[in-house]
């Protein structure tokens, strides 16, 4: 195939990569980080009884241990094993054990279904999982006759018992490898030099897309994808080692992922949140000054925020929206503003917090706006999993809002003739597993083809603008970008969710999904009766609270753009119901087909 003609700007983004010697594979990045960064609380777990703790040697002998026990259990270069765990330091503690014994780590969302991560793990190839919880082992264990190549599970909370023999605890797997450390004289030399004889070019990792339509693909990423881009990163982020880092995202995803690596690299210390539900608790024992987020997450914040701020007196609605106003036009009275309530907003998550990292998905640019004036330093990035992830980053210095920012050192950006946005750089993975035509159709031409449709300006900012597949086509052949329109719609404080539709019709619909709980506090501000949340979509004052949202977006729109007809559904998306993928993105297609019959009577009488 031929590769699509470009137009505007070819970027690359200048700057010098640091000493990559001490780190030229993440195999080696364990010795540097117990070398450099030594410490009594380094890695931690937040649980109700407070903070677990682990030391940097802690951290680095438990990486060792578990690595030589792969070893011992049989694992050579280039096996596959798998991860299926909720983040937390083991995780983290598994792969690297895992990439220093030159084998190839397989993440798996946990919260993948059994014949999901069945597909995944005999895909791969997998000889062993690494599971977190009886719960996963037992999940395993139902399709394991379906994975002749499985030789083994390795538990890390290991339940009363275990099973069988094919069951291994981590402890297990740990002491194994202790044993051959202290077995014989020059043991830990020459782990270290095994380790170190990883080459760049080795394949680190197997990533599979979470797979919005189709099947899962296995992205290959190596040692040298992922090492230039946490240098090429650390370039663009701005930490050290006196951060504290609360980290709840899913490790199985590249970005937190990567951001971990980072993280590691420049002496971070991070604690991984309990879980999504006890991130406000979290947030409070742990007081990080980073953390990292997609926006559906920063959505929620800003309606928590706003919603308490506008509860209450007259006067206590008005300070809240001047105070705001304030910080978003940095003016005179900032100080003050910042005094009487932005402050209070800031010590509500932790009192340190100051740098906000988003990725996976657009952010809106009223949410990035709401946060900078709360007096947060808020970076917006993009990538894909196919990227290592990161492409681009809004420099801290300059940042634009609206944009994902500028190209960070390496990387190559081109927008082509449809639009879609071409990268190249030593962060693009080597391919598909298993997939040779897929792979030469995302690399065409030398180039990677994210499937993102985008404009970058003179000054090199990137602005994505939607996906390519997702552009909707109406049947007089206008062409509709949802993602931007779905933003403005999520910015109400009414509106958790909003999924617009009509691609080949003759004008479009929104699905929306209620934040039921300021739903059901708008309705008893306005003396209206309560009623259960089956009932609510379907009462005719409630649909007109969102028919007046959809109105006022309405104005600012195209013609063909405008919103003809709403529907309300009656609960939220989840990753469980199969709605949301493990990084809280809409899986349209679900959508579309789970609310068919509701679609078909908004276009009843087209």
């Amino acid at each position: 195939m031929a590769m699509p003609k470009a137009e505007g700007p070819l970027l690359h983004a200048e700057g010098q990569v640091p000493d990559a010697d001490a780190v030229r594979t993440l195999a080696m990045l364990p010795f540097f980080v117990h070398g450099r960064y030594p410490r009594s609380e380094f890695m931690g777990r937040s649980l109700s009884g407070g903070i677990q703790w682990q030391s940097t040697k802690a951290f680095f002998e438990r990486i060792r241990d578990v690595s030589l026990g792969l070893t011992a259990l049989g694992l050579s270069r280039g096996d596959r094993v798998a991860i299926i765990s909720e983040s937390r330091p083991e995780w983290l503690i598994a792969d690297l054990a895992i990439l220093m014994a030159g084998g190839v780590s397989v993440a798996v969302y946990p919260t993948l279904a059994d014949q999901q991560a069945r597909y995944i793990l005999q895909d791969a190839g997998a000889r062993w999982v690494f599971a977190s919880t009886a719960a996963q082992v037992e999940k395993i264990q139902q399709v394991r006759h379906q994975l002749p190549a499985l030789e083994a599970v390795v538990v890390i909370e290991p339940p009363a018992s275990l099973g069988g023999g094919s069951v291994l605890t981590m402890d297990e797997v740990a002491e194994r490898g202790h044993a051959r450390i202290v077995a014989a004289w020059g043991g830990a030399k020459e782990f270290k030099d095994s380790a170190q004889a990883i080459q760049p070019g080795d394949l680190a990792t197997l990533i599979y897309t979470s797979g919005t339509t189709g099947e899962p693909k296995g992205v290959m990423l190596t040692h040298a994808n992922l090492v230039s881009n946490v240098h090429a990163s650390l370039e663009m982020f701005p930490v050290g080692h006196e951060d504290v880092a609360l980290s709840f995202l899913p490790l199985s995803h590249a970005f937190e992922r990567l951001v971990s690596y980072l993280y590691l690299s420049a002496g971070v210390t991070v604690v991984f949140a309990e879980s999504l539900e006890t991130i406000a608790r979290d947030v409070a024992a742990v007081r990080p000054t980073v953390m990292t987020a997609v926006p559906r997450v920063f959505e929620k914040l800003h309606t928590r925020i706003v919603d308490k701020g506008t509860s209450g007196s007259f006067l206590k609605r008005l300070l809240f929206k001047w105070a705001i106003d304030e910080g978003r036009r940095n003016g005179l009275l900032r100080g003050l503003a910042d005094r009487l309530v932005l402050r209070k907003i800031r010590q509500g998550l932790g009192g340190r917090l100051e740098n906000l990292v988003s990725g996976s998905a657009p952010l809106s640019k009223d949410i990035a706006e709401f946060f900078f004036a709360c007096g947060f330093k808020i970076m917006e990035g993009y990538g894909l999993t196919e990227t290592s992830p990161v492409l681009t980053v809004n420099p801290p210095s300059a940042p634009r809002i609206g944009t994902v920012g500028r190209a960070i050192p390496g990387v190559e950006l081109r927008i082509a003739e449809d639009g879609e946005i071409l990268a190249r750089g030593p962060n693009v993975m080597v391919g598909y597993y298993n997939k040779p035509e897929a792979t030469a159709n995302a690399l065409d031409g030398g180039w990677f083809h994210t499937g993102d449709i985008g404009q970058i300006d003179a000054d090199g900012y990137l602005t994505i603008t939607d996906r390519k597949k997702d552009l909707l086509v109406t049947s007089g052949g206008k062409k509709i970008a949802p993602q931007p329109i779905e933003a403005r719609l999520k910015a109400s404080p009414l509106v958790a969710e909003a999924v617009l539709l009509g691609d080949r019709r003759k004008y479009p619909v929104v699905l929306l999904v209620p934040d039921f709980a300021v739903l059901e506090r708008r309705l008893r501000d306005l003396g209206r009766p309560p009623a259960s949340r089956d009932e609510l979509p379907g009462r005719r004052d409630v649909v007109a609270l969102y028919e007046e949202v959809v109105d006022a977006l309405n104005r600012d729109l195209a013609q063909f753009e405008r919103i003809k007809r709403v529907a309300i559904l009656p609960r939220e998306f989840t990753i469980e119901s199969g709605e949301l993928t493990p990084t809280l993105k809409v899986k349209r297609r679900v959508v579309e087909e789970r609310y068919r019959d509701a679609i078909e009577k908004l276009y009843g009488s087209e």
